[in-house]
């Protein structure tokens, strides 16, 4: 396991202030009449640090996918399984799958396929809770449509919530990717949406908890 690069400096910051509350928590507490609550604040004080460390961990994994599967971007549980009208990029009807990405979840983002980056936007809006149905429209997200060797698009966001307040991508238009491979960080959870082809076998269903570079969503049809 490693720490995201997104997290040192956040991380660091934490630990002075969650430093400067335990040495006051010391001074004023750390006598035998209030020892209890010098070890009950110390807990809090260092249960804080591990929630904070752990929104950014990176865990080793070991994947193994084909060529025209579609790899799962993000930790979490899918929530949404449906047909919709895509009206930015694609202007038809595709087939969406919604991850939600609890604040314990791993919050690294991941290319669904290899490709060619057709497609980038960044879309400032708002800060709905990740489940409400117009988050995919009015949040805050970035849009991404990766063009398969095959001729295949898929068509995927990064949506901002509640409190996931930073949304970050690492790719841009014309680049070529690796399924798999890294494209972008959501600071502490939110929601990753998928637009797949019509004709896509699906390999998850309503419910199911997946995991980033690991669970396969579907296979491309050509």
């Amino acid at each position: 396991m490693r720490i995201h690069r997104e997290g040192y400096l956040i991380i660091l910051i934490s630990a002075l202030i969650l430093g400067a509350i335990q040495v006051a928590n010391y001074l004023l507490y750390a006598n035998a009449e209030r020892l209890w609550l010098y070890i009950l604040l110390s807990l809090g004080v260092l249960v804080m640090f591990i929630l904070i460390v752990q929104f950014f961990r990176i865990p080793s994994r070991t994947f193994v996918h084909e060529e025209l599967d579609i790899v799962c971007p993000a930790d979490g549980k899918v929530v949404v399984i449906e047909e919709v009208e895509e009206n930015e990029y694609f202007n038809d009807k595709r087939i969406q799958i919604s991850i939600f990405m609890s604040p314990l979840n791993v919050h690294a983002n991941y290319n669904p396929i290899s490709g060619v980056i057709k497609y980038v936007k960044y879309h400032p809006g708002l800060f709905l809770v990740a489940w409400h149905p117009k988050s995919s429209t009015d949040n805050e997200r970035t849009t991404i449509v990766t063009e398969h060797k095959s001729g295949q698009e898929v068509l995927f966001r990064q949506i901002a919530g509640a409190v996931a307040r930073r949304i970050c991508y690492y790719v841009k238009s014309l680049q070529k990717v690796n399924a798999a491979d890294e494209f972008g960080f959501i600071k502490f959870g939110s929601r990753v949406d998928v637009l797949l082809p019509l004709n896509t076998e699906l390999s998850v269903k309503i419910g199911d908890k997946v995991q980033g570079r690991v669970t396969k969503l579907g296979t491309l049809k050509v």
